[in-house]
């Protein structure tokens, strides 16, 4: 079975290799590389130009940089750091005098900013996730290429600059920007866990959304009150920037904690030996791969990891406890009676109704039970990823795996949802291949 970490659904560093199996990201990474390399050695060649500008906005990203957070979906962002390029991206004169640094010194201080950033992240082990870091570098490229040939026309003078001109086309480049890094940080995400692209994409829009319209409205303003205050003008329009993200790394902390919460609490029933040891963190990962296979939302496989892990909690309230946990093996009416006690549980909680309405229904056949509807796609994965843990437990043994799938292929379309099935086999396929 395939980990996790801890903060989304992408795979660990540690899982990751350059190579066929990544080749978008490893794509991006030198591509980014590229302008960087090429960036600085044509910098160190012709020069700086007003290296005193340079300096500052450079000190701005490193130390953006160095407060970097990562939010769920173990997303790495830096916004003052991305504001502060993408202001001197934009930048057409400091205090009352032009300024005219080329594309390639834009990306030389992004660069020099951002590796001079990361310095105490690698010396204290924290290894940058190469990918988003790559990502950072694009947007800048995707902005400065197009803008910065072009200002000696658009600011001829600071005082003859067509300010409505010049605030369409900042804010142009910074929504080309923002769907460019969506469209890359999509089609990395689908890439390692085969999901669908369009739902990554989708994914990544909302995730974005709010912090990259703070970051590029914060940029655009940098460069426009620059232009008026001088680098004073650095110090004001990013303590707002500051506040958005303090906000954002409170709200990714309490998502971490909740998962914490939710995990510590599905490993009650393994210490009291209701269940097998590591039950619920293998049914949680791969019911989360066949959401992932069956294209469902990143807030929906969050919802499904919750129930998925507490799956079982409801075996709490058994005098006896049933055989290994393996509740394939148990009634019908007891399963639904630990589902049922599971979900009113986790009702109490008065923040998870959805998660315990997954975990009520799971027990449910694939069409539904006693005339209602059928389960959620939720319910009806778990109740395939249970089954084939219940069967098969930590064993890597396919002879044992393909047994278990074949039991449940002569179910599916009254217990189990055939969909479901077939998912489940492709997953578990693949993830032997790796092996």
């Amino acid at each position: 079975m395939m980990t996790r970490d801890a903060q989304g659904t992408h795979p660990p560093r540690t899982a990751r290799r350059w190579g066929v199996r990544e080749p978008m990201r490893s794509l991006v990474i030198v591509v980014a590389a590229a302008f960087s390399g090429g960036s600085l050695l044509w910098t160190l060649v012709t020069g700086f130009v007003d290296p005193r500008t340079a300096l500052a906005f450079g000190v701005l990203i490193a130390v953006g940089e160095l407060a970097r957070i990562t939010l769920p979906g173990h997303r790495e962002v830096a916004p003052v750091a991305s504001a502060g390029a993408i202001g001197y991206t934009f930048l057409l004169s400091i205090g009352g005098h032009a300024v005219h640094h080329s594309s390639w010194q834009v990306l030389a201080v992004v660069t020099m900013g951002f590796a001079l950033g990361e310095l105490p992240h690698i010396a204290a082990g924290r290894t940058p996730d190469w990918g988003d870091l790559a990502r950072r570098v694009m947007i800048i490229v995707v902005m400065t290429l197009p803008f910065r040939p072009y200002v000696s026309e658009l600011a001829p003078t600071p005082q003859t600059i067509d300010w409505w001109l010049v605030l369409v086309i900042m804010a142009g480049l910074v929504l080309a920007g923002w769907l460019t890094d969506a469209v890359i940080a999509a089609a990395i995400r689908a890439e390692p866990l085969r999901g669908r692209f369009a739902v990554a994409l989708r994914d990544e829009l909302r995730a974005h959304s709010g912090l990259g319209m703070a970051i590029g409205s914060s940029g655009i303003l940098i460069a426009l009150a620059s232009s008026v205050t001088g680098l004073a003008g650095l110090l004001v329009f990013t303590a707002p920037l500051l506040v958005t993200q303090v906000a954002f790394r409170r709200f990714a902390e309490i998502r971490l904690t909740y998962l914490q919460t939710v995990r510590a609490l599905s490993r009650v029933t393994e210490v009291g030996g209701y269940v097998a040891t590591g039950h619920s963190r293998r049914v949680s990962r791969l019911a989360k791969t066949i959401g992932t296979e069956l294209g469902m939302r990143e807030s929906e496989l969050l919802e499904l990891e919750y129930a998925a892990l507490m799956h079982d909690i409801g075996q709490l309230s058994l005098r006896d406890p049933i055989a290994n946990g393996a509740t394939v093996y148990a009634l019908p009416r007891e399963q639904r009676r630990i589902a049922e006690l599971g979900s009113a549980v986790i009702r109490e909680t008065g923040v998870l109704d959805t998660v315990a309405e997954l975990v009520r229904r799971q027990c449910e056949p694939c069409t539904g039970d006693s005339g209602n509807d059928p389960p959620p796609l939720g319910s009806r994965i778990i109740k395939v990823a249970n089954a084939i843990d219940d069967l098969v437990s930590d064993s890597a043994d396919s002879e044992r795996v393909q047994s278990a799938l074949e039991r449940l292929r002569m179910d599916a379309g009254t217990e189990y949802d055939p969909e479901v099935v077939e998912a489940a086999a492709r997953v578990i396929a693949r993830s032997s291949e790796r092996r």
